[in-house]
């Protein structure tokens, strides 16, 4: 979550953000099985210095977000976004991947249904709008059942910005 919170800040940061391709960090893997990523952490810290990352790349992404005009465009792999984009994918990103941590701890939780609907309006416009917000951010991400609708396999997001017929 840090690396890709971090990622998405980096891509909005240049005086001109790349349209093309990544900001050309060097990305790697810590482990042959790995992810390849730009942020780690050091595993002496523990779970205290995971946090404090983590809570560091999502600073610098509410610090671009916040600072860079809402007509900046960057490059996504899912398609050129704005800030408004790169804000929502860092807020499913964040929202998602602590479902999953929490799943492996058996852990319950569940995020304010207001941040889950801003981000499905957002990224998933197709999503229905007639079901509760958490469980259909966690269909649209390919992580559960919705009653009344096909499973979905995540394929990607909708990072272009929204026309306004699309909100």
């Amino acid at each position: 979550m840090a690396d890709g919170l971090f990622a998405y800040a980096v891509q909005l940061a240049p005086a001109r953000p790349p349209l093309n391709s990544f900001v050309p960090l060097r990305w790697q893997r810590d482990r042959p099985d790995g992810p390849p990523n730009v942020v780690f952490v050091d595993r002496a810290v523990g779970p205290e210095g995971l946090l404090q990352v983590l809570e560091a790349g999502c600073g610098l992404l509410t610090a671009m977000v916040r600072t860079v005009s809402p007509q900046v465009r960057a490059f996504h792999a899912y398609g050129v976004s704005d800030p408004e984009g790169f804000a929502a994918m860092g807020v499913v990103e964040t929202l998602v991947h602590t479902h999953d941590v929490a799943a492996g701890l058996a852990l319950p939780w569940a995020p304010p249904a207001d941040l889950c609907d801003r981000a499905l309006a957002r990224l998933f416009p197709e999503a229905p709008r007639d079901t509760d917000r958490w469980p259909t951010l966690l269909w649209a991400t390919g992580r559960a059942e919705l009653p009344r609708h096909h499973r979905r396999a995540f394929g990607r997001w909708h990072s272009a910005p929204l026309r306004n017929e699309e909100v």
